[in-house]
């Protein structure tokens, strides 16, 4: 059976300056939509409804991607570097004209532009790792991803406060438009998500397939949509155990992130700053503030990425991950009780560790329950749950907000840290640790590992 080679530290690197540029479009977004949208005259019950187009068009495109990207090869552009290539041009498009934005629907509708072309470029760097490296370097990769999406989301989320506080440029605007300091910032986003992409794709290789049955696989591809759905459905049914209880972990995680990234720029500027509307300089500034302690937490993500190896290797990974996700949930909740600013930044540490956790672990804890020739297919379908949670976020929680939080942002932030609370439980009681050795027997005969959950 064919071995990949050990990579070197620079080539691993390499190999994970895209996602650098991926997740700085994504946090980017995510730091600034539910400003942006209270900007152009949403109410904060109208902001997870603009967020629904995205997630479900990622719950179609992130497994058709995976399965296609199994199936592609070309001799210079390689199996899953198109699909890098692609989604970053239209990206970097997309985050251009979304400051342009004169109207929410055209907002919604770039955001959802952004996010089909980002799960595009993304989606296949999971199996990237899998494919480049031997399972001995396959933690490095995925922990190396983290830092660069800690380092990413640290720069992206600061854009804004830095616009303001050291190149002058103006955080607020009239009710309809968007402060400069957000425009320039989407524009710089739009540089780095494009140009760390192309690094990527010309500064690495990929081998070419070994499965013996890929022309196979190829023919079954052309045999149109039919089979490719049949094929992701018979995934979907028979998922591995393990993979079925680390994705119950997910689905309650990710509604902690998303209610965090709906409201809680808007709620340090209303309920820590006092701020009024947008278009009150005392919003605006809290807003800036509260981009910036985003920016803090990916700071600490890629901090603690460096020692959450060496950690998980003494508590083993369900252990840790449970103890980074209680970190995240105390962050959380403990928001509500801020007055003074600067203590947001310690709410944010707990975020930060829970993050680079949330990055890293799943993926880890799924080593050596996927077949070699569907890890394309099952890291799409394993995203089913991030993108789940927020279509029931998004369809559901304006309800929930006008009835019964009162609109009241801070407490959204809370519930957020609730859900994590049961995720972290989910994962203590529920995920067994495999044995070591039929991990790596799994693992080598690349055959699905059932027996431990």
């Amino acid at each position: 059976m064919f071995e990949n080679p050990k990579l070197t530290l620079a080539q691993i690197i390499n190999m994970s300056v895209g996602f650098f540029g991926i997740q700085f479009g994504w946090d980017l977004q995510r730091a600034n939509m539910g400003r942006i949208y209270e900007n152009l005259g949403a109410n904060p019950d109208q902001v997870p409804l603009l967020f629904l187009a995205a997630p479900l068009t990622g719950l179609l495109v992130q497994p058709i991607i995976g399965y296609l990207s199994d199936r592609t090869w070309h001799p210079k552009w390689g199996r899953r570097r198109p699909y890098f290539m692609i989604g970053a041009i239209v990206s970097s498009i997309a985050l251009i004209f979304m400051p342009h934005s004169s109207a929410l629907w055209m907002a919604a509708g770039l955001l959802w532009v952004l996010d089909v072309f980002g799960n595009i470029a993304m989606e296949p760097f999971r199996a990237f790792v899998t494919d480049k490296l031997p399972d001995s370097q396959v933690n490095r990769g995925f922990i190396m991803q983290s830092m660069m999406i800690g380092l990413g989301g640290s720069v992206a989320s600061a854009l804004p406060w830095l616009m303001n506080n050291v190149f002058d440029l103006q955080n607020t605007a009239a009710q309809g438009d968007i402060p400069e300091n957000v425009k320039f910032s989407f524009y710089i986003g739009a540089f780095f998500f494009f140009a760390a992409v192309l690094w990527t794709v010309f500064t690495t290789k990929e081998y070419p397939p070994q499965d013996v049955d890929f022309k196979e696989k190829v023919r079954e591809s052309n045999k149109g949509f039919g089979g490719g759905a049949k094929e992701i459905f018979h995934a979907l049914r028979n998922m591995p155990k393990r993979m079925q209880i680390v994705s119950l972990v997910q689905f309650f995680t990710w509604p902690g992130l998303f209610l965090m990234w709906f409201y809680y720029t808007t709620a340090v500027a209303v309920n820590v700053f006092g701020g009024k509307d947008a278009a009150d300089p005392v919003y605006a500034h809290g807003a800036d503030f509260g981009s910036l302690t985003l920016a803090y937490y990916s700071v600490i993500t890629f901090l603690f990425a460096l020692v959450l190896p060496k950690i998980a290797d003494a508590l083993g990974r369900k252990t840790t991950h449970a103890l980074c996700l209680l970190c995240g949930a105390i962050g959380l909740i403990s928001v509500a009780w801020v007055h003074d600013k600067n203590m947001l930044y310690l709410c944010m540490t707990g975020v930060g560790v829970a993050w680079a956790s949330i990055l890293s672990m799943p993926y880890a804890m799924l080593s050596g329950c996927l077949p070699k020739d569907k890890i394309g297919i099952y890291m799409g379908i394993f995203n089913f749950f991030i993108v789940l949670p927020e279509i029931i976020a998004s369809l559901g929680f304006g309800w929930l907000m006008r009835n019964v939080l009162n609109n009241d942002r801070l407490l959204a932030v809370q519930l957020g840290g609730g859900l994590m609370i049961l995720a972290a439980v989910i994962c203590y009681v529920f995920i067994r640790e495999p044995k070591k050795t039929d991990e790596v027997l799994a693992v080598e005969l690349g055959i699905e590992e059932n027996r431990s959950v």
